[in-house]
C-alpha cells in the first residue's frame, strides 16, 4: 500500500475511524461535562486516530504482503519465505496456508504418479488405441497407435489418419449415441495388414472431453495362417502329384516286370531317390515361404553386416560354382552401412540369387556380387518409397543366357519357370524368387531384374540402410 493508492488509505483512514469512535464518543462526554476543554479533546481524539492509522496501515502492508504470496502460491510460482510468519495476528494464517501448500503439492505429485502410470498403461497396450472427441478429433493415442499411424495424432480428425468407410461409420453411430460397433478391414500399406476395429465410449468421465474409443486388434497373423494352410495343401497337392506318380510307376514296374532285372532296379531306384529329393527340396521351400510370409508384415530390427553377410553367402556357393568352372567375384563398397534385418532371410535371400546365378549362368563365367550405398538419384521408380533415407544396393549379375523381356514381370510368382524342363533338371522347385521376393518385402526393400538375352541377368536389391 502506497500514498498512491486513494483507495488503501481512504479505508486505512475508514478503519482508523471507526476504532477511535469509542474513543471520540468518550471524549465527547467529558467535553459536555465540562471536565475537559472541547479544544483538548479534538486534539486527543486526532491522535488517538493518527496513531491507529499508523497501526492500521502496518497491519494493512503486512495483510497484502501476505495476499500477495498466497496469489503467487496460486499461480505456482515460488516466491519464497512467507512474509508475517514471526507475526502472532498473522503466523496462524501463514501456517495454514503453508499447510495448504504442502497438501496441493503432495496431491499434485500423486496425480502426477497417476497420470503417467495411467499414460505408460496405454503406452503398454499392445493394440493400437486412439481416444476421439465429439468432433472425431484424435485426443490421446498410445505407443502401438503411434507406430501404426505415425506421430502428430493428437488433434487430428481421425479421417485424416484413417480413412476406411466402415470404420468411420462405426466412429460417426457411436458418436451419435449408439452401442460398441465392430468391423474389419484392412491396411495395404507399407504391407497388408488386417484388423478388427472395436469402437465404444469410454466408461466415467474420460479425459480431455473424450466420447469415443477405438481400439485396433491385428487379424493379420491368423488370416495369413489360414491362406497359408490353403495354399500350402493347395501348392503341395499340385507339385507333389507328377514325382508321387513316377515313384508309384517305378515301385510297380520294380514289383512286376523287373522284379528280377538289376540293371533297370538300380536305375529306377536312382530316379525314385532324385524323385524323393525333389519333393524334400519342394517341401523344405513352401515351409520356409509360409513362415517367410507369416512374419512379412513385422519388419526386423536386428542390426546386420551386409558386407560381412555377402561373404558368407558367396564363399557357402563357391564350391557349387567351382564345380561348373564359374568364379563369384565380390566387389563390396568399404564404407558400406549397417541395416536392419533378420541375418537368416538375408542369408537365404542372397544365396537364392547367387544359387540362380550359377544354374543359368554359363560355365567357366563370372558371377558377379556388388554393394554400395545409393543415393536418391540411383533409385528407380519402384523404389521411390526409400528416398526418406539412406539406401543400400546389392547387385547379383549373371552371364547366362538372358531372360525375355515379357517372362520378367512373372520371374517372382510360385512355380512360374521360363523353362520348365531345365529348371525340374537343375533341381529347382519353382519357388527360390518367390521366397526372394517375399524376404525383399519384409525387409521393405524393392527387387528389380534387368536381362537381355544372350548377354545375361542382374538381380537387384534395394534395402533401406539403418539409421532411417
Amino acid at each position: 500500500m502506497t500514498r498512491r493508492d486513494p483507495i488503501a488509505l481512504g479505508r486505512m483512514v475508514l478503519v482508523a475511524l471507526l476504532l477511535a469512535s469509542p474513543t471520540g464518543v468518550v471524549l465527547a462526554v467529558l467535553a459536555a461535562q465540562q471536565r475537559v476543554g472541547l479544544l483538548w479533546a479534538a486534539l486527543v481524539w486526532l491522535g488517538v486516530v493518527l496513531i491507529l492509522a499508523m497501526l492500521v496501515r502496518s497491519h494493512l502492508v503486512r495483510l497484502a504482503g501476505l495476499a500477495g504470496w498466497i496469489r503467487s502460491l496460486a499461480l505456482g510460482g515460488e516466491p519464497g519465505p512467507p512474509p508475517g510468519r514471526d507475526d502472532p495476528t498473522l503466523g496462524g494464517i501463514v501456517a495454514a496456508v503453508g499447510g495448504l501448500r504442502r497438501m496441493s503439492a503432495q496431491r499434485a505429485a500423486e496425480l502426477t504418479s497417476v497420470a503417467r502410470w495411467n499414460e505408460g498403461l496405454l503406452d503398454g497396450l499392445p493394440d493400437p488405441l486412439l481416444l476421439l472427441d465429439p468432433a472425431r478429433r484424435v485426443v490421446r493415442d498410445n505407443k502401438a497407435a503411434r507406430l501404426l499411424f505415425g506421430r502428430g495424432l493428437v488433434g487430428r480428425d481421425i479421417s485424416l489418419v484413417l480413412r476406411h468407410p466402415a470404420v468411420l461409420e462405426a466412429i460417426d453411430a457411436v458418436l451419435a449415441g449408439a452401442g460398441a460397433q465392430e468391423c474389419e478391414f484392412t491396411q495395404p500399406v507399407p504391407v497388408e495388414r488386417v484388423f478388427l476395429a472395436r469402437v465404444g465410449r469410454p466408461e466415467g468421465q474420460a479425459p480431455e472431453g473424450a466420447s469415443a474409443m477405438l481400439t485396433l486388434h491385428d487379424l493379420t497373423d491368423l488370416k495369413r495362417i489360414e491362406r497359408m494352410r490353403a495354399d500350402f495343401v493347395a501348392n503341395a497337392s499340385h507339385e507333389l502329384r507328377t514325382p508321387l506318380a513316377a515313384v508309384a510307376g517305378f515301385i510297380d514296374t520294380l514289383r512286376g516286370p523287373a522284379r528280377d532285372d538289376e540293371e533297370a532296379r538300380d536305375r529306377f531306384l536312382a530316379i525314385m531317390a532324385e524323385q524323393a529329393q525333389r519333393m524334400s527340396r519342394l517341401i523344405a521351400d513352401l515351409l520356409s515361404l509360409s513362415r517367410i510370409e507369416l512374419n512379412e508384415h513385422t519388419a526386423p530390427s536386428e542390426r546386420v553386416d551386409l558386407g560381412r553377410l555377402l561373404i558368407g553367402a558367396a564363399e557357402a556357393l563357391r564350391p557349387l560354382a567351382e564345380a561348373r568352372g564359374m568364379r563369384v567375384e565380390l566387389s563390396l563398397d568399404p564404407g558400406l552401412a549397417p541395416m536392419l534385418g533378420q541375418p537368416d532371410e538375408l542369408t537365404q535371400l542372397f544365396q537364392n540369387l547367387i544359387d540362380n546365378a550359377i544354374k543359368y549362368g554359363r560355365a567357366d563365367s563370372a558371377i558377379t556380387v556388388s554393394a554400395a550405398p545409393a543415393g536418391p538419384e540411383d533409385l528407380p521408380a519402384a523404389a521411390a518409397a526409400l528416398k526418406a533415407g539412406p539406401v543400400l544396393r546389392v547387385a547379383v549379375r549373371d552371364q547366362g543366357d538372358g531372360i525375355a523381356r515379357e517372362h520378367l514381370p512373372r520371374l517372382t510368382e510360385r512355380f512360374y519357370r521360363v523353362d520348365t524342363a531345365g529348371s525340374r533338371r537343375m533341381g529347382g522347385t519353382g519357388l527360390g524368387l518367390a521366397i526372394v521376393k517375399h524376404i525383399v518385402n519384409r525387409h521393405r526393400g524393392v527387387m528389380t531384374i534387368d536381362s537381355v538375352v544372350g548377354q545375361g541377368s542382374t538381380f537387384t536389391v534395394w534395402l533401406p540402410a539403418a539409421g532411417r
